[in-house]
């Protein structure tokens, strides 16, 4: 009999332990498995248990607000989706509506933490930030890339301070070294433009005449390289430059094989009479 008190007691300890240990954790406010911020634009759908009619899809306002049956008004920005369910079931028992209630919140689309990426990348298109810090060679990679045709400098149109500003950015340079300075912390709504890699033009007594990428410092005997360079027939003097001056006039100089290519120049290559 002595023995079985015994293990009585002890049945007893372990169960008011295991109680213990239950409300402990239910007063734990919970935490999504994304760690995800719910801010405004943000889809969401609220589950309540066992009632069904209080099942509400929604997209949290620019006030940081939803409205739910019973309740009305509930403030979520900034919580995670654990927290604000932890909120609302709080709400629904403070206002006596329901006695226990167990209430699951899901983020359906993410809308408050984007950025667009646009121009010249493999995949243009608005993404959602994760929480930590992204940075732009970040945010570019979730585009897929710049492109062949893109240039090596990319416009980011942010705000700092306070004031809307436009960066101009050498990415080629950020690869090199990615924490230099140039490699910004993206935030949300920031655009992210990959402008088009600019281009010269060459035709005449030339292998493959057309338009080809300018990259940086080249210069004529490199452009004539890149179409393979002067036909049989071809020679290097009286050679041509169409370019644009300032006011969008076109002017035709000569070319010597060391001038530097600028973007839009048009070399030509004439033929040789001796």
């Amino acid at each position: 009999m002595f023995k079985a008190l015994r293990i009585a007691s002890i049945a007893s300890s372990w169960l008011f332990t295991l109680a213990t240990l239950t409300v402990l954790f239910q007063a734990i406010p919970g935490r999504a498995e994304s760690g995800d911020i719910l801010g405004p634009g943000d889809n969401i759908r609220v589950t309540v248990f066992q009632n069904p009619d209080l099942t509400t899809e929604t997209r949290i306002s620019q006030e940081g607000t939803i409205r739910m049956p019973l309740i009305g008004e509930v403030g979520l920005a900034g919580l995670s989706p654990g927290d604000a369910g932890v909120r609302i079931a709080k709400q629904l028992k403070d206002g006596q509506f329901l006695v226990d209630p167990q209430v699951t919140l899901t983020v359906l689309q993410v809308r408050s933490r984007q950025v667009s990426i646009l121009g010249q990348v493999a995949h243009p298109g608005r993404y959602a930030l994760d929480e930590t810090r992204t940075r732009l060679t970040d945010a570019l990679a979730l585009a897929g890339g710049i492109t062949p045709a893109g240039d090596e400098t990319v416009n980011v149109m942010t705000t700092r301070d306070g004031k809307p500003v436009k960066l101009a950015i050498d990415v080629a340079t950020i690869y090199q070294n990615p924490d230099i300075p140039a490699n910004i912390e993206i935030v949300a709504g920031d655009t992210i433009f990959a402008q088009k890699a600019p281009v010269f033009y060459i035709y005449g007594e030339v292998q493959h005449a057309g338009a080809y990428r300018l990259e940086k410092n080249l210069n004529v005997v490199q452009a004539l390289s890149l179409g393979g360079g002067i036909t049989l027939r071809g020679t290097e003097r009286g050679m041509k430059i169409s370019r644009r001056g300032p006011n969008g006039s076109l002017n035709k100089i000569d070319a010597q094989p060391g001038d530097k290519v600028q973007a839009d120049d048009v070399i030509y290559v004439s033929e040789s009479f001796f």
